[in-house]
């Protein structure tokens, strides 16, 4: 099972490799429906580059997730969203079969339709971390149901059970379908973290994760298709997902949207974001185990 020259942490990417790793990247370099500034298409090789820099030693937990193997796989490609989404599922639930932990990496938002479809098909308990500067509930966007702007309306159709947070921009046609109790807009939250665990616990015990990089302020986050002022900050986003990591089972997750520029800090903040977490669902997991026996 090759996968590209490219890899997630500057890693060897034998064939060898895939059997022994707990985590699979999988890059979907796609962008055909970004509505403002194109070139998310070029985030996961940015990303990739940008991750042989990282320190592997995570201080805040203590461990080093790499020793559980990171295996990038192949990019999925497609000339259209409905046969990139139809695609996508089906390489993520053949991950999914051989006991893999999915990472996708956009890409526009509309990549992650494929993978939350192949998780909520393995579980059917899921819930839907979902961090963003937009709600993302169209039904439909410039004449398309697969649109960027229409991912969380897709995922509705999968699960029932979402929670959105850092949403500051949405549609007025957006409105009357959102569930307030599960939306937590940027203005309420941006300067406390007392709402974490209220958030936390609306989620099943199995959760998704679904990040786009918008959910960031632009002072930290400039390289995005559609940058929207007033989000949130690196650790108020790191408390969020240590917290569902503590918590709850975090089964899978994407990061989306990254538009890479001359700029290389954003590039270099998504790759910390991916290797963090990861840190959190593999050291957290241990100790809820040891915890239980």
């Amino acid at each position: 099972m090759p996968g590209p020259s490219l890899s997630f942490c500057g890693l060897p990417n034998r064939g060898s490799d895939y059997e022994g790793a707990s985590i699979v990247i999988l890059p979907v370099p796609f962008d055909k429906t970004s509505t403002w500034m194109k070139g998310a298409d070029k985030g996961p090789a940015a990303i990739m580059e940008a991750s042989r820099y990282l320190e592997f030693y995570d201080i805040e937990t203590g461990s080093e997730v790499l020793k559980k193997g990171i295996f990038t796989a192949g990019p999925v490609r497609s000339g259209s969203s409905a046969a990139l989404i139809r695609k996508a599922a089906s390489v993520v639930s053949r991950y999914l079969k051989d006991g893999k932990l999915v990472v996708t990496l956009g890409g526009e938002h509309s990549v992650s339709i494929g993978a939350i479809k192949s998780y909520a098909e393995r579980y059917k308990d899921l819930s839907i971390l979902h961090l963003d500067a937009h709600a993302d509930s169209r039904d439909s966007y410039e004449g398309s149901r697969y649109n960027h702007a229409c991912v969380i309306a897709r995922a509705r159709e999968f699960v029932g059970n979402i929670v959105s947070v850092g949403i500051r921009s949405m549609d007025a046609s957006e409105r009357p379908g959102i569930d307030g109790k599960r939306m937590f807009f940027a203005h309420t939250i941006h300067n406390s973290d007392e709402w974490i665990d209220g958030a936390v616990g609306l989620l099943t015990d199995n959760a998704y994760i679904t990040i786009d990089l918008d959910v960031f302020d632009p002072a930290i986050m400039p390289s995005t298709g559609t940058p929207e002022p007033g989000g949130l900050g690196w650790y108020q986003v790191m408390n969020l997902l240590s917290s569902v990591a503590k918590s709850k089972q975090v089964v899978g997750f994407d990061v989306v949207e990254l538009c890479p520029s001359h700029l290389k800090a954003p590039d270099f903040l998504a790759a910390k974001l991916i290797y963090t977490l990861l840190s959190y669902i593999y050291a957290y997991a241990g100790r809820k185990k040891k915890r239980s026996t």
